[in-house]
């Protein structure tokens, strides 16, 4: 980590006899600002998006409710400022220019932000002007995460998605005209994909040499229409075939494998999933956007309310537009940190777990044994870093730090 990890508050003893929670520092905060709408919804999708054939995007009426969501959660972070912003989907490049600016603005205006703040803007390929992306760009975005997942046209046909190849590649060759930082996200696993034409997808987006890569595995998520009606996947091992082979394709073309689905070049990693991965801190404003926030003797997760209209109307009245806020019971602290922080491949300093939870290493070292012992967890509890086989075994792995059921 950089100079952002830690933010001092104050000394105190980590004797702790009372079993309360107790943070001698609080980590680094980002933004989080979701846009609810899309062209249509992805039968994969488990995000919160609304097709606005269904549901019209009223911008400026959003972007008034954004601006008052932020104004209401700023007593949680006073002081603090914001190390990273990530405008998220949705399809946020739906957003005119004069409305991403406007946001951004007013943005800047309520909250301190770092000078090198890094701020990046989801983006599919179908909405991607040349001229919109240059107005983002003066506007303060220097990170566009284009939403690729395929240039094969059954697929991209078959994932629901509103571009094709074409727009793809003409998406990429405007980003890289206004961004240094481009991340491609890309699956795998799909429709009757064949070997074959998963390579022929990772060929085609290691040829544009961005310095950040996403790849996933399709996965059929609950509430989705994938899920009621499953399309015809490849075996495990096909699967299993794909994965190694694009793995070793991504590697020969010199970008690291730093967390579980995520691929950079040196100085490409996005600093804003790292914060999460690291149980880092973060405001969440707009409809269905989740939050978590540390204080000296809390942890607090908020949600806001999901649908487009509903969240409009609530953010008006105090504390109404908030559907969930909850302190993090002690017990789960261990399990919410290790969802993140073994994810990525180095792991993170066993430093880092103790400042961010208020634990130490003895509240988990029955776990931490177990893990080892498994095969699942290094031996170097300086670093809390899965193993090959803990990355094979995530679940697995993380599953050993749920806290122990009571029965009564």
């Amino acid at each position: 980590m950089n100079k952002k990890t830690i933010i001092p508050i104050q000394t105190l003893q980590k004797v702790n006899t009372k079993n309360e929670l107790i943070l001698e520092s609080l980590p680094p905060l980002s933004l989080y600002i979701h846009f609810p709408w899309c062209v249509k919804k992805c039968p994969y999708c488990d995000f919160n998006s609304h097709s606005i054939e269904v549901n019209p995007i009223e911008e400026t009426k959003y972007l008034d409710a954004l601006c008052k969501d932020l104004e209401e959660s700023l007593p949680l972070v006073w002081g603090r400022r914001i190390h990273s912003i990530f405008i998220g989907g949705g399809t946020p490049s739906l957003l005119s220019a004069e409305g991403l600016d406007r946001l951004l603005a007013d943005v800047r205006a309520r909250i301190g932000m770092d000078s090198d703040i890094e701020i990046t803007l989801e983006a599919n390929p179908s909405s991607v002007e040349a001229e919109k992306f240059a107005s983002y760009a003066k506007s303060g975005i220097n990170r566009i995460s284009l939403g690729i997942q395929s240039f094969n046209e059954r697929h991209l046909k078959d994932l629901g998605r509103v571009h094709n190849k074409a727009d793809a590649i003409h998406a990429i060759q405007i980003a890289k005209q206004f961004f240094q930082h481009i991340n491609l996200d890309l699956m795998y696993g799909l429709p009757i994909q064949s070997l074959e034409e998963a390579i022929a997808d990772i060929d085609t987006a290691l040829s544009f040499n961005t310095d950040h890569l996403s790849l996933y595995q399709l996965t059929l998520e609950p509430n989705t229409l994938f899920a009621k009606l499953p399309p015809p996947l490849p075996d495990e091992d096909l699967i299993a075939n794909m994965q190694n082979s694009l793995l070793q394709k991504i590697e020969d073309a010199g970008l690291n494998r730093y967390e579980v689905s995520a691929y950079s070049k040196k100085g490409g990693s996005c600093f804003h999933n790292i914060n999460y991965w690291t149980f880092g801190d973060y405001l969440g404003i707009g409809a269905g956007a989740h939050g978590k926030i540390s204080f000296p003797d809390k942890i607090l997760r908020t949600v806001k309310e999901r649908h487009p209209a509903t969240y409009m109307q609530s953010v008006w009245s105090p504390n109404k537009a908030v559907i969930e806020q909850r302190s993090v019971a002690q017990d789960e602290l261990a399990f919410e940190f290790m969802l993140g922080a073994l994810r990525l491949k180095d792991g993170v300093p066993m430093s880092i777990f103790e400042q961010r939870t208020g634990l130490s290493q003895i509240d988990v070292q029955s776990e931490l044994e177990l893990a080892m012992s498994k095969g699942l967890l290094d031996t170097n509890l300086l670093q809390l870093k899965a193993t090959p086989l803990g990355l094979q075994f995530l679940n697995d792995l993380q599953e050993l730090f749920l806290p122990v059921a009571t029965d009564f």
